[in-house]
């Protein structure tokens, strides 16, 4: 993986001032999991370049592993040693940290001063592709340039990979720049080496302190840099939110209300919920899970219902169950009642043994709230480990959305919605889910109908 940045500022040599970096050595430094060399392509007064590329060892970094069990081929061929990712931002910490930290003994009015700067990076996974980058650079004041790479250029027909070179130009300070690489470019790849835990919290919210919090994308730039620990990603958020009193869980609460003003009128709600139990009374379900159960609608519905003799809602956020705990007046459930319902604190796309057992699982109105390369997940979670007999999936129909009058074009019908699919959207997504899982998808429509745009509410319902 390369890094190189280049300036026009006058006299363009003191780069090597700003990276504490002279442009006269080529400079090795020893990394834990391999080398990175530093060294200046070209360097006069007109324009000077600086380049920082790693060498990683792939089967280094596989015996130096304390994780139990033998090594497969894929743990040595991968995309690692070759690819911009955490392994670029260690780097940077560890080989630019004096830059990074604002550091210029030679000339230190020039690290606190806003230069012209060329950055190349190259090349980047990017899950969301060039629309993602753009929207976590162009924000910070960068004119952003992407180029997809082929799978081979001697076989176009292969069509492109996954790969793209990133060229940012703006005015900025060097170690305004380095840090922004160094959160982002973790950012956008789909892993870390190392294990995320408190230390990355702190290491997030310290290298963003001076830009983080103004980030129009800073709710999603918490939920990938802190991987896989949504936890975290909390906290992260409730700290940035803090000084400009806005909280997560408000902002959430916000879009519901929109979107319950908006589907107001058709009792949208109501007649989802309706087609929800319909479902399951006639699978003849028993024991249901409702999976993203927010303020706990459906499992009202539920125990109100005799015939369901345990009722589950899990949510991820903490909050929104105290709230629904409250909603369902909990504490002042008759003992009986009481015992078949059980609320519980978990994500949707992480293996959860407490999710096995249940003869139906329900996501309603749930899915959009997920970006769609985290539905993978999501999907295992559901029909490969969980494997009720019976899944209902509801979410919006996109197509309807232009009989909503008071919604922009183009607008989501809730402010967190990741996505909106049309029917056949949905259909394509469910019924490749059930080929791979050995399910049986069937679609019902929920709403009012119009004979073009079909129904605001598509339901999927799988059968095993």
């Amino acid at each position: 993986m390369l890094l190189t940045i280049s300036t026009t500022h006058h006299p363009a040599s003191d780069l090597g001032y700003l990276l504490v970096k002279h442009p006269d050595r080529c400079q090795t430094f020893d990394l834990a999991f391999g080398k990175a060399h530093v060294f200046y392509p070209e360097c006069g007064d007109e324009r000077c370049t600086a380049a920082l590329l790693l060498d990683l060892d792939p089967v280094g970094l596989v015996r130096g592993r304390k994780a139990p069990g033998a090594a497969t081929l894929g743990q040595y061929v991968n995309d690692r040693p070759y690819v911009a990712s955490s392994f670029l931002a260690v780097a940077i910490s560890q080989v630019l940290g004096s830059a990074m930290g604002g550091r210029c003994k030679g000339r230190p009015e020039l690290a606190e001063q806003a230069i012209p700067l060329d950055v190349v990076v190259e090349p980047v996974p990017a899950r969301g592709g060039e629309v993602l980058i753009r929207r976590l650079f162009e924000p910070l004041g960068y004119e952003v340039d992407v180029t997809r790479h082929a799978l081979d250029a001697a076989f176009p027909s292969w069509g492109e990979s996954p790969y793209y070179r990133v060229e940012l130009k703006g005015q900025q300070r060097m170690r305004d720049l380095l840090t922004h690489l160094y959160v982002l470019v973790p950012v956008l790849d789909h892993e870390k080496h190392y294990w995320v835990d408190e230390a990355e919290l702190a290491k997030l919210l310290a290298k963003g302190e001076s830009w983080l919090q103004g980030h129009p994308e800073r709710e999603l730039i918490a939920r990938r840099y802190l991987y896989r620990q949504p936890r975290l990603a909390r906290q992260a958020m409730a700290q940035l939110v803090e000084e400009d009193g806005v909280d997560p869980d408000e902002k959430t609460e916000a879009g519901a209300r929109r979107e319950d003003v908006l589907e107001e009128r058709i009792r949208l709600d109501d007649q989802r919920r309706g087609a929800v139990l319909a479902v399951l009374k006639e699978a003849g379900a028993r024991r249901v899970i409702d999976l993203g159960c927010g303020e706990g609608k459906l499992l009202r519905a539920l125990l109100d219902d005799k015939q369901f003799e345990h009722v589950v809602g899990m949510d991820v956020s903490p909050r929104v169950l105290e709230m629904a705990a409250k909603r369902l007046r909990v504490e002042q459930m008759p003992p009986r009642k009481r015992e078949r319902l059980q609320l519980l604190h978990g994500s949707l796309t992480y293996r959860d043994e407490r999710l096995a057992g249940f003869d139906a699982a329900c996501l309603v109105e749930v899915i959009e709230h997920l970006d769609v390369s985290r539905l993978q997940a999501l999907e295992r979670v559901v029909f490969e480990f969980a494997r009720p007999a019976t899944v209902i999936v509801t979410t919006p129909n996109s197509e309807y959305n232009a009989l909503f009058e008071t919604l922009p074009a183009g607008s989501f019908r809730h402010a967190d919605h990741r996505f909106e699919w049309t029917r056949d959207e949905l259909q394509r997504w469910a019924q490749a889910v059930a080929d791979k899982h050995g399910y049986q998808a069937r679609f019902l429509p929920v709403g009012p109908a119009h004979p073009e745009l079909g129904t605001p509410t598509q339901m999927a319902v799988f059968v095993r």
